[in-house]
């Protein structure tokens, strides 16, 4: 089977991770899927960041549950990268499911409820995702299995994968269990004897986070299902190599 390439944070390896560049960018390498996180705002807004805090991303301090849309709207999310990114800033999920409209990719969804909880934040995902991507395939992970119950709760067709760093026994139990249909791993353990067993299961494997070239061409040899990436450019042309050689063979 193919292997899917993932841009982890969009293009976060050349562009400021989780911004409107970097998924401009993912799309135009032509990445499979794009990966990115979500939390909510003191008002009750989905933004798009990695971090519980805004420290390291952009020129503020503090948790963004504790910023307005505004307040954060404020800040510059792209100067930390390089000055030619300045002005940058913190999109909403509505903004970038805007721009993907037309991204025809898998779109992943990453709930950071593992520190923080955020009440109602799996609803108003649901919401932004019906109305702006219907009809396009999203999936939704969580190293926090509890957001995604509740997420299933509310839309009993959503798409789950669980993030997971450790193997568990009999993995593809626990998983149908939470009523998932995939597991994202760390990347030692999805390329294990583990994540040949979830696949033999008929449970997806995707790992993150795979940026060496050696590890990406494993994830083509054992035909995982996916991998997310800081660099799919990189990734796209050693796929590309590996298909052609294999046509040649």
């Amino acid at each position: 089977m193919r292997t899917a390439i993932f841009a982890h944070r969009g293009s976060k390896a050349n562009r400021p991770e989780n911004t409107l560049s970097a998924f401009e960018e993912a799309m135009r390498v032509g990445s499979d899927g794009i990966e990115l996180d979500v939390h909510l705002t003191n008002d009750q807004e989905v933004v798009v960041m990695h971090d519980e805090k805004v420290n390291r991303t952009t020129n503020g301090k503090g948790q963004v549950k504790n910023f307005t849309l505004n307040e954060l709207k404020e800040l510059d999310a792209g100067s930390w990268f390089s000055p030619q990114y300045s002005g940058e800033r913190v999109p909403t999920l509505k903004e970038v499911l805007e721009l993907l409209s037309d991204f025809p990719g898998v779109l992943n969804i990453e709930f950071k409820t593992d520190r923080n909880t955020y009440p109602t934040i799996e609803e108003r995902v649901a919401r932004l995702v019906s109305r702006y991507r219907s009809n396009l395939p999203v999936v939704y992970s969580s190293f926090n299995h509890e957001s995604l119950i509740r997420l299933k709760e509310i839309d009993s067709n959503a798409d789950l994968a669980l993030l997971l760093w450790e193997r568990l026994a009999e993995p593809w139990r626990y998983t149908q269990q939470v009523g998932a249909s995939a597991q994202h791993l760390w990347e030692p353990s999805a390329l294990s004897e583990t994540g040949k067993q979830l696949q033999k299961h008929g449970v997806k494997v995707r790992a993150w986070t795979v940026n060496k070239p050696k590890n990406m061409q494993k994830t083509f040899e054992m035909g995982i299902d996916a991998m997310i990436t800081d660099y799919p450019e990189v990734a796209l042309d050693l796929r590309k190599s590996f298909e052609s050689m294999k046509k040649s063979l």
